[in-house]
């Protein structure tokens, strides 16, 4: 029988946790890839060891993850714009890569070099068998 605090070591995977830092060192299935049909489609909402998280499918067809709330604001990338190569934020404009780079900050001048200094915390993303799934979800046979 473990004590509490053995348990609460084994079972809490929150960010900063014993547990938590060993399965982040290790691919997780989070999501299918039908759940991000085609490119710029609607992101969608993701919670995977106690982070709330958003993927999304870049113009180029590449899955992102990247943290719910936008550095700036806080404000939630789920109600963001997915557009040309980059999830927008909705309150003051910022957009982000599938790596979590600032790649346009419309309420900076030109000249400004401030969007290469933020970043959005980012988790890398692989599909697997995506072919595979498109193939069975076309084949008669599987239903």
């Amino acid at each position: 029988m473990l004590s509490q605090a053995e348990n609460e070591l084994l079972t809490r995977v929150g960010p900063g946790t014993p547990m938590g830092q060993v399965f982040r060192g290790f691919w997780l299935p989070a999501m299918l890839s039908l759940e991000l049909p085609e490119p710029d489609c609607p992101p969608i909402r993701l919670r995977l060891l106690g982070e709330d998280l958003v993927a999304f499918r870049d113009t180029n067809g590449q899955a992102g993850v990247l943290a719910a709330n936008c550095p700036h604001r806080g404000a939630s990338l789920f109600f963001g714009r997915n557009e040309e190569c980059g999830l927008r934020c909705v309150y003051h404009g910022w957009k982000f890569d599938v790596n979590g780079a600032c790649v346009d900050m419309p309420n900076e001048p030109p000249e400004s070099n401030f969007k290469h200094k933020v970043t959005q915390l980012a988790y890398p993303a692989r599909e697997a068998a995506r072919a595979r799934a498109a193939e069975a979800r076309l084949d008669p046979r599987t239903g």
